[in-house]
């Protein structure tokens, strides 16, 4: 406990305090760490006009073999020079020309991939090729071996999303690269189900039946979350992934909650209020609502939004909340 506020700091505790850290000691009611929920990140948007002309620059100056992984990471604004969108999680924009593999590897963080624009491109992971069409969700569990190629005509850009943090919280970051640019494929999935990838076209009728059957939350209107069909939990036990439908003229309520959440628009237009203050937000935007950040969702038209967030970590530790306010 900080020293309470009636408590005086006399001469002979200053000298205590001044001795005791001449040792790898602290006092612990000298602490400033706050007690509160929250976290340094700061709300933040990344307009996809502005981020695609970046990649496509990149794309013209860097190969993909020398890039190894051609990425804009979407930093947070107040933890520059971190590589990381919240304090527990890192986001990037990919992007992938025709033609292009990106070489095979594997480390300890788990990592998914969603798919904002164009068409052709593929990842495997352990052996599985996976299409990737916009709005697919696509899962790498940790250690699994996986790269990526663009069989298509056009360049195709999609959302990372990794724990990097906690890997590297743990000290336990492990990489390793394939001795092949690209794995052997043992299977082709095609459209066919599996547990690494979610189509589009599913999670969109999912959403439809949804809203046939429920009025919408007040705060976030449809919301799905996509679960590990073979455990029934979450896709990851670090992080959670989720599609909501905003309907048209949607005015949530606000809300928070202790986990940074990350979101891409996938359809639709509206505005996300960080406390009272307005953004506005097209297809393809992301933006990062951090931890107990008060938001609200207002939608010009039929919105679909995409997001990740830290919460199955949190509800696995027993950390997570929520508010309506």
């Amino acid at each position: 406990m900080p020293l309470s506020s009636d408590a005086k700091l006399t001469p002979a505790l200053a000298d205590f305090s001044r001795d005791v850290r001449l040792q790898p000691l602290a006092p612990l009611w000298e602490r400033t760490m706050r007690m509160m929920p929250g976290s340094p990140c700061v709300p933040a948007l990344w307009r996809y006009a502005d981020t695609r002309p970046l990649l496509e620059r990149a794309a013209a100056l860097i190969s993909k073999r020398d890039a190894e992984r051609r990425v804009l990471v979407l930093e947070n604004p107040a933890l520059r020079g971190s590589y990381q969108v919240t304090p527990s999680l890192f986001a990037g924009l990919q992007i992938i020309l025709p033609g292009e593999i990106a070489p095979s590897h594997r480390h300890t963080p788990n990592a998914l991939r969603f798919i904002v624009d164009g068409e052709g491109a593929y990842t495997a992971v352990d052996g599985t090729r996976l299409p990737m069409s916009p709005g697919d969700f696509v899962v790498t569990p940790n250690w699994a071996w996986h790269d990526h190629g663009n069989l298509g005509d056009g360049p195709v850009v999609w959302l990372d999303g990794l724990d990097t943090p906690f890997t590297q919280f743990f000290g336990a970051m492990f990489r390793e690269n394939h001795p092949q640019e690209s794995q052997p494929i043992a299977h082709d999935s095609g459209d066919a189900p599996t547990p690494l990838r979610f189509p589009y076209t599913r999670t969109r009728a999912a959403l439809a039946e949804l809203a046939r059957r429920a009025a919408p939350h007040p705060a976030h209107g449809h919301t799905l979350r996509y679960t590990n069909p073979v455990t029934g939990g979450n896709v990851f036990p670090t992080m959670a992934a989720f599609m909501q439908w905003l309907p048209r003229s949607f005015d949530g309520r606000s809300r928070r909650a202790t986990d940074g959440a990350i979101y891409c628009v996938v359809e639709g237009s509206g505005t996300v209020y960080f406390d009272d203050a307005p953004h506005a937000f097209e297809a393809h935007d992301c933006f990062v609502i951090p931890p107990w950040q008060a938001h609200r969702f207002a939608a010009r038209s039929d919105c679909v939004l995409f997001s990740f967030s830290d919460r199955a970590a949190q509800e696995s530790l027993g950390f997570w909340r929520e508010s309506l306010d």
